[in-house]
């Protein structure tokens, strides 16, 4: 048997990892400003992190959720203060598009109502609901098709009124920050107007965190920018630092019934124990901070070049647009100088490195960069 052939992949084959290094199976070492799509938030292999589920193997590795599982109520109290919402819900799965396919049925449960508004150059997950609410066609079959989407140019308040106003959505979901799209980041005006379009029409607001969440832009979320609260919040990559994990924090508003979410792996033993362990690095170690501070210091330090057309972003979720393709420059960063990083259609590098980045890594990625350019 083969693999089913669906990603394009570099000759590279990771075999160790510490921090913001891994080393590859020749002994060669990287500077990883990706993350795995920034998925490692506390950085390969952390200590505490390794510990936690060790322990937590050698006692009980799974049970499914018919029985009490301690470790997810203390996640949820430990989230629930550092996160700033102490008052929702937490609801565990197993990733950020199952995540989102959960907070898209719970609107849908909610308000009774069928239709979404999403945004456009968005990407939500490529299971069903996720997938029909992302914009790219590529990705869509005819099943996921049927889904009752409308999408909407970001920044366009007027174009949401007109839709929300026919009465008909259950929900609008929106990036913190668009990550696909392009570390596209939407103004704080309008994210206060699509808070008050979303409550003035009784529809759901679902924040998609999944990518931005988690520390990443130097808030806990990034919709915490601009100064509002949704309805809905959904969470994964780095929620586990790896360990496959999703979850949802639901308002205090939306009333949970007996059957409504379900799942077999999600909130499991181990999710839980590296899910806790993360929580308590990114407080013991200030993570957050230190994604703002390496963050703008990273952002700051990139050379100016004809080359380049802009720099965006905030903490450590940045795009870096060229003004011509960025495939070979990506291609000598990751085997010239050893470097990995990630890319947002043809012309941006797009950084998610791990919270622990330091200015010391950030130097040699710009070292490295300046004599590419």
């Amino acid at each position: 048997m083969e693999l089913f052939d669906v990603y394009s992949l570099f000759d590279v084959t990771p075999k160790r990892a510490k921090g913001c290094k891994v080393w590859d199976s020749e002994g060669n070492e990287y500077l990883d400003l990706y993350g795995g799509h920034a998925v490692i938030s506390v950085g390969h292999s952390h200590p505490k992190y390794v510990q936690a589920i060790k322990d937590q193997v050698e006692k009980i590795g799974f049970y499914s959720n018919s029985v009490q599982n301690p470790l997810q109520q203390s996640l949820a109290h430990k989230l629930g203060e550092v996160c700033g919402y102490p008052d929702y819900s937490l609801f565990l799965d197993n990733s950020g598009a199952e995540s989102n396919e959960n907070a898209l049925k719970l609107a849908s449960f909610h308000t009774g109502k069928d239709r979404v508004l999403a945004f456009r150059k968005s990407f939500h997950g490529r299971t069903s609901g996720a997938v029909a609410v992302t914009d790219n066609p590529g990705i869509v079959s005819p099943y996921n098709a049927c889904h009752k989407v409308t999408f909407a140019d970001l920044g366009d308040a007027a174009a949401v009124e007109n839709a929300l106003r026919s009465g008909d959505y259950a929900a609008v979901i929106i990036e913190g920050i668009q990550g696909c799209g392009g570390i596209n980041i939407p103004s704080e005006e309008f994210m206060q107007e699509l808070r008050s379009l979303c409550s003035k029409y009784g529809v759901c607001l679902i924040l998609d965190e999944v990518q931005s969440g988690y520390g990443r832009t130097g808030k806990f979320f990034a919709h915490q920018w601009y100064g509002i609260k949704a309805d809905i919040i959904t969470m994964g990559k780095g929620i586990a630092n790896g360990f496959p994990c999703g979850g949802v924090l639901i308002s205090p508003e939306i009333a949970p019934k007996k059957g409504m979410l379900g799942t077999t792996f999600g909130g499991n033993h181990l999710a839980m124990a590296a899910a806790n362990a993360v929580i308590d690095i990114i407080n013991e170690e200030n993570m957050v901070q230190n994604a703002l501070e390496v963050g703008e210091y990273l952002k700051n330090s990139i050379p100016a070049s004809p080359r380049i057309k802009e720099v965006r972003g905030k903490g450590l979720m940045i795009g870096i647009e060229f003004n011509e393709p960025v495939a070979e420059i990506r291609k000598k960063l990751l085997f010239e100088k050893h470097i990995f990083t990630g890319v947002s259609g043809q012309y941006m590098v797009r950084l998610l490195a791990p919270l622990c980045l330091t200015k010391a890594d950030v130097d040699v990625f710009i070292k490295s960069l300046k004599e590419i350019l």
